[in-house]
């Protein structure tokens, strides 16, 4: 064996010198990640078996297939068919795939276009790119439906509708009848698709509809007036149509119903209810002593009123006739051992009011009596200052009343026995405190209308949540002036008054009413401290 000379062996060593980083460096490239643009395009069908748009369809499976891996994302809340179903189609796989497949539970309807629309459901499995409104649609027969409506809902009191909402069509034949929807699921159904409110329903056959919406509770397609708003056109709807529908959605006044009544305390029932309660009429039954009186009052909040009686009567049980309109109802209360309800009283309001506000007084027993001589206002200046006093006896509720400066805080004192409840019994020294600001803090708006249709108008002022924070009642044209408006955004709507009762009236489906007409501002109002805003609102050409 020849031996290496020591140049020799100094230029290897020097060649692997050089040689070593380069080896290294190829092999880090080799575990690098590529890099590159973020992958945004969905995934695509590349086949479906039967062929999308098939005609003649008679089994009850469905294969599609993609270009890529894809996931399914809330695919039984997402997926519409349309005609309904009567059991839910079952979608495999629930994992990652390139494929899905449909099994159909239902026998299909002969000579019917069916669509499978899968909302936002299909994604790609890496980057969660969607496959927006992907639609299967085959025939029974041996042609697709391909006619089209299209239509915009809205809410009847809200600035913008709920979403999504149920569109609904429901075949006009002669075995149709309104109560339909309470019971039967519709022809054709789609979802809106966005907080727009925009809808379209395809792949529709030549007739006449009744066109209905839901904003439902569960996604059933029927009619639950407990818990869904809905929405109707007046007159039916011909197949094909060029027209574009507005639908406006509104939650119906509940139908009267009596809950049954619970013993809150000694000579205290809870009597809970739904619906209007105006003309509700509760007789006791039972014998009754000659002294016997009661009193009612409502909740401010819940459908509950609070019946109180005196003196107390020695019976296991007692017995009310509760009259509504023409329905009367007999309920029965069983009695036991309980406590008397105390006199407490708790102030209403915010601590800081401003000017024109009273301070609202709540009573835990009914409030029958007030003497004023017993009311003490004074500034914290110790200058006297002259109130009055008001039963609110619809809500149990003491209101004083007193001219107020700006920022100035009062103390208001209730002495001993100002405020008598229903069994005799009189409250302790009270005293709340409340301060009021500037009037610079506060902003206010004038406001003109032109052009409205019809009078009476309710004009209201109402914050982000829709909460009323002014109003006015216009019976004839004239100018509005709301003062003392906090600083912050409001949205501004007319509601037109057809019944002349001074509030807005929901509608009723059966009876084809549909709810007062609501018009908003056109864009939000930034009322500012120590600023007047004026506007004008056309209400019309």
């Amino acid at each position: 064996m020849n031996a290496i000379s020591p140049l020799n062996f100094r230029t290897v060593l020097v060649m692997m010198a050089l040689l070593l980083p380069l080896i290294f460096m190829n092999c880090a490239k080799k575990g690098m990640p590529s890099g590159g643009a973020r992958d945004t395009i969905p995934p695509m069908v590349v086949q479906s078996v039967p062929k999308n748009f098939s005609t003649d369809f008679k089994g009850s499976e469905i294969d599609i297939f993609f270009d890529e891996y894809i996931k399914l994302n809330n695919v039984q809340q997402e997926l519409i068919v349309s005609p309904p179903l009567q059991y839910d189609p079952f979608i495999t796989p629930l994992n990652v795939s390139k494929s899905l497949t449909i099994k159909i539970n239902d026998t299909l309807e002969p000579n019917t276009t069916y669509v499978f629309n899968f909302g936002n459901s299909i994604v790609d499995n890496n980057e969660g790119n969607v496959l927006p409104y992907f639609k299967y649609v085959f025939s029974t027969g041996d042609y697709i439906d391909s006619l089209s409506l299209r239509g915009r809902i809205q809410d009847a009191r809200l600035r913008l509708p709920e979403f999504p909402a149920t569109v609904m069509l429901y075949e006009a034949n002669e075995t149709y009848r309104d109560s339909i929807v309470y019971s039967e699921k519709p022809r054709y159904v789609a979802i809106t698709n966005d907080t727009t409110g925009v809808f379209e329903l395809t792949n529709l056959k030549e007739g006449t509809y009744r066109l209905i919406a839901l904003n439902e509770k569960n996604r059933n397609y029927l009619f639950r007036p407990e818990e869904d708003k809905i929405g109707f056109v007046s007159d039916l709807i011909t197949i094909p149509a060029d027209s574009v529908y507005v639908v406006s959605m509104f939650k119906e006044k509940p139908t009267y119903e009596l809950a049954r009544p619970s013993l809150k305390g000694k000579q205290h029932l809870l009597i809970g209810y739904k619906g209007a309660t105006d003309s509700l009429e509760i007789t006791m039954l039972n014998a009754k002593p000659a002294n016997f009186s009661s009193v009612i009052f409502k909740d401010e909040t819940k459908d509950t009123l609070y019946y109180w009686y005196k003196p107390p009567i020695e019976t296991d049980s007692l017995v009310f006739k509760v009259q509504h309109d023409q329905t009367i109802d007999t309920v029965k209360v069983k009695m036991r051992e309980l406590y008397r309800d105390t006199l407490n009283i708790s102030m209403i309001n915010p601590t800081t009011i401003r000017l024109k506000d009273s301070v609202k007084l709540r009573f835990s027993t009914p409030l029958m009596h007030v003497d004023a001589e017993k009311l003490e206002i004074m500034t914290t200046d110790s200058i006297p200052v002259v109130g009055s006093v008001r039963i609110n006896k619809k809500y149990n509720h003491g209101e004083i009343y007193f001219d107020k400066a700006e920022q100035t805080e009062y103390r208001i004192l209730a002495l001993p026995g100002m405020f008598t409840d229903f069994f005799g019994h009189q409250n302790d020294s009270l005293q709340f405190v409340v301060r009021t600001r500037l009037n610079s803090d506060y902003g206010t708006l004038r406001l003109t209308l032109e052009n409205a249709k019809s009078y009476p108008i309710l004009v209201e002022l109402v914050d982000g949540n829709y909460n009323t924070v002014a109003s006015d009642y216009l019976t004839e044209p004239r100018n509005v002036f709301f003062d003392e408006i906090n600083p912050s955004e409001y949205y501004l709507r007319i509601i037109y008054d057809r019944n002349a009762n001074g509030k807005w009236d929901t509608g009723d489906f059966l009876n084809r009413r549909h709810p007062e007409e609501v018009i908003y501002y056109p864009r939000k109002l930034d009322i500012r401290a120590n600023w007047s805003l004026n506007e004008t609102f056309r209400l019309g050409r």
